[in-house]
């Protein structure tokens, strides 16, 4: 871990792994997709709706594991002060959203014919809603700390911190309470779902993550080299006023 705190080791790495990520990432997701939306069955109750769930599960997915990376990020930065933690913090937050938000949207679309109605105040709904406003607020405060303390300021990695109490909380809600959500039909070692819907599941989440980590590290390596183009202005601008 501690040789890639050294920008220029991660950039070498990160030049040839974002483009496989991303290649790979998006021939698995897109045949993953093809597969279930167009060769896949129809579901016994639920019908040809249930072909939401190619998307709907890895964007739940991802929009959790986006905090999670920007959780461990924030832990690594306290404590050993890695130079690229609070840069991976970064690159993590606008994927995570986009992929909370279309969780939320496709699953708005998945239970108006389910539920009959566009939205519940669930405890899966409404807590993977609150993750969607703690990527807002973590972002926005991220931006506010960068602008005028820069990278000594802790309290985007404490946010962070704090912030991963939701996640528990979106895995269980199913079960701590009277859900209307489903309950997980995947779990360690099992799978209540037939083969036919559960294997482009697999692939779909296997490619979106994929897809997810070029998107991180892309960020990454926009990021850094943002950082580099203003330190080499900040030094022209001090040679110049010399």
């Amino acid at each position: 871990m501690h040789g890639l705190a050294n920008p220029a080791c991660f950039l070498r790495i990160a030049r040839w792994l974002m483009p496989l990520c991303m290649g790979v990432g998006f021939v698995v997701a897109f045949g993953a997709l093809g597969w279930g939306l167009f060769f896949g069955p129809a579901e016994r109750l639920q019908g040809e709706t249930v072909r939401i769930v190619y998307l709907h599960v890895p964007a739940a997915w991802l929009g959790m594991a986006g905090w999670m990376g920007i959780a461990a990020a924030s832990f690594t930065e306290i404590v050993w002060r890695h130079p690229l933690a609070g840069i991976a913090a970064r690159a993590c937050a606008v994927p995570g959203a986009v992929f909370t938000a279309v969780c939320l949207v496709t699953g708005s679309l998945w239970g108006r014919p389910a539920w009959g109605t566009w939205w519940v105040w669930d405890g899966r709904l409404t807590s993977m809603l609150v993750l969607l406003f703690l990527y807002f607020g973590w972002m926005a405060l991220a931006q506010a700390s960068e602008a005028s303390n820069g990278s000594q300021n802790r309290a985007p990695a404490i946010f962070g911190l704090v912030g991963a109490v939701n996640i528990p909380i979106i895995h269980y809600s199913v079960i701590w309470w009277n859900s209307q959500h489903q309950a997980p039909s995947i779990t360690v070692g099992k799978s209540a779902m037939a083969g036919a819907f559960l294997w482009p599941l697999l692939l779909a989440m296997l490619g979106f993550t994929l897809l997810f980590a070029g998107c991180v590290l892309a960020r990454m390596r926009a990021i850094l080299a943002n950082q580099q183009a203003e330190a080499r202005l900040r030094r022209k601008a001090l040679s110049d006023a010399w």
